[in-house]
Order: structure tokens, then C-alpha cells, then sequence
């Protein structure tokens, strides 16, 4: 019998164009489904949950199927699969979208099978609030921790679905400008205290390079970025630390602000080594062992004496 998935992971999977100032590729794996999953599936069993078309290439299954990620949630739709292209600027950080085509992406109702129905951890990438809350309406028994992500066009055009989910997730991640814009705050602090008033256990502010910030009841807690000289392509860096974060706390199986700051160390970590290729190009070919070795090294950075 397959084992059933501790997380589960909704969102995107698409094929990507993308030129960096290091190199350019053409309709590689991409989506947030595919680098979360990815990230996650090396600390514990992971189940996607997303839609292709037709098109999409066997060889992208194939690498799905290599990472022992659970394909079960995986639909299938006449059509060709979402795709999106961009261009970074020479400092990495900042990036225009080209082309947005959503294809089969459009009409995507996201189907849980049965054994995802129980899985204890659910990661909700940045879609649309009310797939995301069609996901939890399908589960058998609220999750034991459920992490969600945004994005300013949620935040514009679906407030009050968006409202609605936040105060069903135990930790909401949003980058500083769209807590910004959620909150009406400029001040980072007053505005996750807002986000936390709406229900959320956990408000997780990402900060690109500069690493992440935690708001919970105990406190501030700052993250820094795991320091690369060298950064190939940033795509999927944000998504490659949320599925590091939940595959690591889920791995772990008990939920405190301890077991999340050590969860987001492995979250940077996993980051780290997306960015040092384009798509899942690294992330592919990771051991655990080669996670543990930059963790350790990582720890002893961070420490104070």
C-alpha cells in the first residue's frame, strides 16, 4: 500500500521561460506546486495537488516521480499547461513578468483524493482565496497546521474571501509590501500584529535576500538568507523555502515556535540551493545529506557567543 501524505501541497505547476543576467532557459518545470513539493519531499511524504495539459512533458513526471512525491492530486487537462516567462535585472532581485498564459490553469478546481483528506499539514501556495478555502472545505478533519501564501492581486480584487481564509490558517506568509497594502501599516510590526488579530497563530514576512521575520505571541523572530556568492536564478526561491519549512516541521510532527525557527533554518537552506540553478535543476539532485551539512554550517553562522 502507498503511504498516505503528512503535506500536502496546492497551487500552480507550469513550464517557465526565464533570462537571468547568468543564462536563459525555455519552458522548464516551474510553478509553486513544483518547487514547494520539491523542496519539501526530501524530509516527508509529500502529495501535489495541480493541474497540466497535454502538453506537459513526460520528463517532468518522471522527476516528480524520482523526489517520491505523490502524484495522486496531479490532474490532467486537455490543453496546453500553464506557462509563464520573465526577465531578472542584473541585481537578481528584481524581475519582469514578459507573459502570463494560464491555459488550463484557468479553470483549475483543485480535487483532493481521499488519503489527502487527512494529511495532517496542508500548504496552500498563492492562488486564489477561494480554491484555497475549497481545499480546507474538503478535508475530513481540520489539519494540524495549515500555511498559506498570497499575493497583492488577492489582496486587491478578493479581500473578503482572502479575509475569510486567513482566519482559518495557522500561519499566513506575505512579503512586506503586501502585508503593507493588507494592513494599510507601514510599520512591519504594527501590521503583522494586525494580520495576527485576524487569526493566524503565525504571520511569516519574507524579505527576499535579507532573509525572513516570524511574528507569533512569543515574539520576533529575524532569519537571516543563507549568504551565496553566486545566484544563478531566483525563481522559485520563496516557494522552495515554504516547502523546505512545512516538509521539515511536518517531518517533526509537533507545532511550536521552536519547531518553526528551526523548520525556517531548513526553509533557507533548501532556498539556498534552488537558487544555485535554473528550475528544479539542483533541487532534483539534493541528498538529505548535503541539506544537513549547509544546516550545520548555517547554525554556526547564526550563533551569537
Amino acid at each position: 500500500m502507498r503511504q498516505d501524505p503528512r503535506l500536502i501541497v496546492v497551487g500552480s505547476i507550469g513550464l517557465d521561460t526565464v533570462r537571468t543576467p547568468r543564462d536563459s532557459r525555455t519552458d522548464v518545470l516551474g510553478g509553486s506546486v513544483s518547487y514547494a513539493c520539491a523542496a519539501a519531499a526530501g524530509f516527508v511524504k509529500t502529495g501535489m495537488v495541480g493541474v497540466v495539459g497535454t502538453d506537459f512533458p513526460r520528463e517532468g513526471r518522471s522527476l516528480f516521480r524520482k523526489l517520491g512525491i505523490d502524484m495522486r492530486g496531479l490532474q490532467t487537462a486537455e490543453g496546453a499547461t500553464f506557462r509563464w516567462s520573465g526577465v531578472y535585472a542584473k541585481n537578481m532581485n528584481n524581475r519582469k513578468t514578459l507573459k502570463t498564459e494560464l491555459n488550463v490553469f484557468r479553470s483549475f478546481q483543485p480535487r483532493l483524493p481521499p488519503s489527502y483528506r487527512r494529511a495532517p499539514f496542508v500548504f496552500l501556495a498563492n492562488i486564489a482565496p477561494a480554491l484555497q478555502l475549497h481545499v480546507l472545505g474538503q478535508m475530513e478533519r481540520r489539519p494540524d497546521f495549515v500555511m498559506a501564501d498570497t499575493m497583492d492581486l488577492w489582496i486587491r480584487i478578493a479581500n473578503a474571501d482572502l479575509r475569510t481564509l486567513v482566519a482559518q490558517v495557522d500561519l499566513l506568509t506575505v512579503n512586506e509590501s503586501e502585508a503593507h497594502h493588507f494592513t494599510g501599516q507601514r510599520n512591519l510590526i504594527r501590521a503583522a500584529r494586525i494580520l495576527r488579530d485576524m487569526g493566524p497563530r503565525y504571520i511569516l514576512v519574507k524579505r527576499g535576500e535579507h532573509g525572513s521575520v516570524l511574528f507569533s505571541e512569543d515574539g520576533i523572530l529575524l532569519m537571516p538568507a543563507y549568504p551565496l556568492e553566486d545566484v544563478v536564478d531566483p525563481t522559485g526561491a520563496g516557494d522552495s523555502f515554504a516547502g523546505g519549512l512545512m516538509g521539515r516541521l511536518a517531518a517533526g510532527g509537533r507545532v511550536s515556535t521552536d519547531a518553526i525557527a528551526r523548520a525556517m533554518l531548513y526553509g533557507s537552506v533548501v532556498a539556498s540551493f534552488n537558487v544555485e540553478a535554473f528550475s528544479l535543476e539542483r533541487l532534483g539532485a539534493l541528498s538529505p545529506a548535503a541539506i544537513e551539512e549547509r544546516a550545520s554550517l548555517f547554525r554556526r553562522m547564526c550563533r551569537i557567543r
